[in-house]
């Protein structure tokens, strides 16, 4: 048995999460979860342009999500379909952080626990995995994930400087 990508990153603080946070971040192979989101969006143009490059979904209320998980040894790729908009990430540890690769873009997250909760922390980025980024543009990327009345619940912000928010999502997730 191998430790999952989450296990990896978080290491021992892993094991003190709620259950419905720990089984999510647990799964090897496949598996399917589904829910609700809400989905703001920048307004601004170049706002915009930029998640439409990241292929980030456009904005809307109490929209269906289903998220399929597909988790090795190495890495997950999670397939989001969020309303009929598909998003796909792939995720992996490097060097004790969690990196995810969206669109061109590739993240380099710090994570960390409070409160059952985890948080995470942009730290880097770079575009096609190669060309490093100012770390000081993605300081305001960020997602925190709990249990909220018995169920996962994740919240995902995206603020640029100059651009404003690209995108902010948050929502719930069952195993479907």
């Amino acid at each position: 048995m191998y430790p999952t990508v989450f296990q990896q990153v978080l290491r021992a603080p892993f094991f003190t999460l709620p259950d419905a946070v720990r089984a999510l971040h647990s799964i090897r192979g496949r598996g399917t979860y589904a829910g609700r989101v809400d989905i703001q969006r920048g307004t601004n143009a170049l706002a915009r342009l930029c998640a439409a490059v990241a292929g980030l979904p456009p904005a809307m209320r109490d929209a269906p999500l289903r998220v399929e998980f597909t988790a090795g040894a190495d890495a997950e790729t999670w397939r989001r379909d969020f309303g009929g908009h598909p998003m796909a990430s792939r995720l992996r540890c490097r060097d004790g952080l969690l990196v995810e690769r969206l669109g061109p873009l590739q993240f380099r997250f710090a994570l960390h626990t409070a409160g059952g909760a985890v948080y995470w922390n942009a730290v880097g980025a770079r575009l096609f995995g190669i060309v490093p980024l100012p770390a000081r543009l993605f300081a305001q990327v960020r997602c925190r994930e709990r249990v909220h009345e018995g169920r996962y619940q994740f919240l995902v912000e995206a603020t640029l400087p100059l651009l404003g928010l690209l995108i902010r999502y948050e929502g719930w997730l069952q195993p479907a």
